[in-house]
């Protein structure tokens, strides 16, 4: 969820209610020495709660590192990332690459628990490829380790996103051990929750690209599985304000040239829930200028935008 989960769209998700929000995955090295935009990605409130930090890397002096920075700049919970499967990240021996190194796994979750009074968390998946899936004996270790949630994508790496998230296969880790199991692939509504909640006896759902889009998609689904007050879903006006209001925080948040070319896969998740005309989709998304957007998102967000492109 690089690009997505940023400060931004987690205060949107708040908004409407959620247990647990997690930033975008933030490089432990680059964190700590202050690389260009690392530090944004981490970035919270005082005041906000429910907010976990994800740190990713391969060695446990900068992971302890950059958890002590974010701690001390408010983060309640540190996320230790072991699930990401892009080429970048396991080429650099981080995300889901440490399933092939358990060993040295472990000396990072030791680190990062000894670095820091916040609780500690972990996200993974359920292996490296189906000939080595061990993800219930990596959790355990982490238990042991101090982690105090594990969060588990029902596929392998080498899966990518590909086929369906084997929720079953989760089971194995929820027998493992004795801290809260949460469960994560292809849970879009409440339906899905339920039915991953059944088949892989977790304590929890964790929704991703479900959300995207969507920042009240978490409260939907938490109201369909535990009978939480149901947010109201914007649409017409209300969704172009709330549209707006995202897009100009991001160029607050951003600055203008860097917010333009971050927002606009966003207002694309937005306009495919209208859906919006292909000719005013592309006038949307093209612009340079956040007035010509700001003036063409109500007509991008009603259905009339269909007839009239």
């Amino acid at each position: 969820m690089a690009g997505i989960t940023d400060r931004p769209f987690r205060d949107l998700v708040q908004g409407f209610g959620s247990g647990l929000v997690v930033s975008e995955m933030v490089a432990s090295q680059e964190m700590v020495q202050s690389r260009p935009g690392t530090r944004e990605r981490a970035e919270l409130s005082a005041d906000v709660e429910n907010t976990a930090v994800q740190l990713a890397g391969r060695e446990a002096h900068w992971m302890a590192e950059a958890a002590r920075q974010v701690a001390d700049r408010g983060a309640r919970i540190i996320d230790i990332n072991m699930g990401c499967p892009a080429k970048k990240v396991t080429n650099g021996y981080s995300g889901s690459a440490l399933l092939k190194t358990p060993d040295h796994a472990l000396t990072l979750i030791e680190a990062v628990v000894a670095a820091v009074d916040v609780p500690v968390t972990l996200k993974t998946r359920l292996g490296w490829d189906d000939d080595s899936r061990n993800a219930a004996d990596v959790a355990r270790r982490a238990e042991d380790a101090g982690v105090q949630m594990v969060t588990i994508h029902g596929r392998t790496r080498c899966q990518f996103y590909k086929g369906r998230a084997d929720w079953p296969a989760i089971a194995s880790v929820k027998d493992a051990v004795s801290i809260p199991v949460v469960a994560n692939g292809d849970i879009t509504d409440g339906a899905t929750a339920r039915q991953a909640l059944a088949a892989s006896g977790a304590d929890g759902v964790m929704i991703g690209r479900g959300a995207q889009g969507q920042p009240w998609k978490l409260a939907e689904i938490a109201h369909d599985i535990a009978g939480f007050p149901v947010p109201s879903v914007p649409s017409g006006d209300g969704l172009v304000a709330l549209v707006s209001a995202h897009y100009q925080a991001m160029l607050s948040f951003y600055g203008k040239d860097l917010g333009l070319r971050v927002a606009r896969k966003h207002l694309g998740w937005y306009m495919d829930l209208v859906p919006t005309g292909p000719a005013l989709r592309r006038l949307v998304l093209t612009s340079g200028s956040p007035d010509e957007v700001l003036r063409l998102l109500p007509d991008a967000l009603t259905q009339s935008a269909q007839a009239a492109a």
